[in-house]
């Protein structure tokens, strides 16, 4: 080949190459901004809680569940039940009896019902003994209780649990023993316990208050208070009726210039604080092209229903000039891409490679 005619393939091929460039570098910034930008949180999970963190915290549900066992003798009489009352050497007072759906029972001879629910057997023979002394009935009585049936309401535990399940107790069950039956928290679990009591299983606690009239009632344990304080304010009892429910952990969103865009779980298990850099840092830290001074924060309005933006310098808090901000469930931390950085680097890419190219090419020939 003659010396003008491997010029001229050079200048065309250093041509054909530089349009090439050029186009790319028209047409892809755009349509990866547009990508890169899209403010729609991904689907799935990019990361779930660690698991040596749920199952620690199972094995401490367990271990409390078997220190918070209730006695055997220790059972709370519930609606429902059939009872077996024995008076010694009188038998005209022996007889099985049905707790009804108030939680009263009758005997013969006395004169009021007796408020059954929510004794144990040992307590409703006390108080047995001592109406049929006070009403002159018997004199020295001993009065045995037996439990021939169960019917009280059964406790149902639901929600973010390894076993959702519904407990038939036969005897008083805690909060903890609840949870270390259903085999404890699941890896989405939240940082926190709902026992709803309906307005019925309430009522049963106040004579004079009707079903009708009393309101269900709810309550909210903290999982950290339940395995760390040692508080039995936290280890409720359980009624039956009750419903145990674990809620799942929210979930927060980084898109944007990040390299490992998703969403989190939120970690309430492990008690950390999920903050704007802690996301930035699980999302794999910001890309070379990232704009971290002008993120965003989309919070959803309560109100509204809308979100709002709530601006975060991530660049003044990773040099610890401004305070981090918390983040809240369903957050979504928006990481904005630069494109002029993006261009120029897209240029020294291409002209790197054009460069590349016309060495080889020289090289061969």
């Amino acid at each position: 080949m003659s010396t003008q005619k491997w010029q001229g393939a050079v200048r065309s091929a250093v041509y054909m190459f530089s349009r090439m460039g050029l186009f790319f570098l028209l047409a892809v910034p755009p349509a990866f901004s547009q990508r890169q930008q899209n403010p729609l949180p991904p689907t799935g999970s990019e990361l779930k809680p660690e698991h040596v963190v749920v199952s620690e915290t199972n094995d401490r549900i367990m271990q409390l569940a078997r220190a918070s066992q209730v006695q055997q003798g220790d059972y709370v009489i519930g609606s429902g039940d059939l009872l077996g009352i024995d008076v010694f050497d009188v038998p005209e007072l022996s007889r099985d009896v049905r707790v009804n759906e108030t939680g009263y029972i009758s005997l013969p001879l006395l004169p009021t019902k007796i408020n059954a629910a929510g004794l144990t057997p040992f307590q409703l023979q006390d108080k047995l003994a001592e109406l049929l002394q006070t009403n002159g009935l018997v004199s020295v009585p001993q009065v045995s209780i037996t439990l021939k049936e169960q019917h009280s309401e059964p406790i149902t535990v639901i929600g973010e649990v390894k076993s959702p399940m519904v407990i038939q107790a036969i005897r008083q069950t805690t909060l903890l023993q609840a949870l270390s039956q259903a085999g404890g928290i699941s890896d989405d679990a939240g940082g926190a316990v709902i026992v709803t009591r309906t307005g019925q299983q309430a009522s049963s606690g106040n004579p004079s208050a009707t079903p009708a009239q009393a309101s269900p009632e709810t309550f909210t344990i903290n999982l950290t208070d339940l395995l760390d304080s040692g508080d039995s304010r936290f280890n409720i009892p359980l009624i039956g009726g009750d419903v145990v429910s674990v809620p799942r952990a929210g979930i927060i969103y980084v898109v944007g210039a990040v390299n490992r865009p998703g969403g989190f779980v939120l970690q309430q298990n492990d008690r950390d604080i999920m903050t704007s850099l802690k996301m930035l840092s699980l999302a794999g830290g910001a890309t070379s092209t990232a704009k971290t001074k002008n993120a965003v924060i989309l919070r959803k309005n309560p109100d509204t229903g809308k979100r709002d933006e709530v601006p975060v310098d991530l660049d003044k808090v990773l040099r610890n000039r401004k305070q981090d901000i918390q983040l809240e469930a369903n957050d979504i931390l928006f990481v904005p891409d630069s494109t002029g950085k993006r261009a120029l680097h897209r240029m020294g890419d291409v002209a790197a490679s054009l460069t590349t190219g016309l060495v080889v090419v020289a090289a061969e020939h």
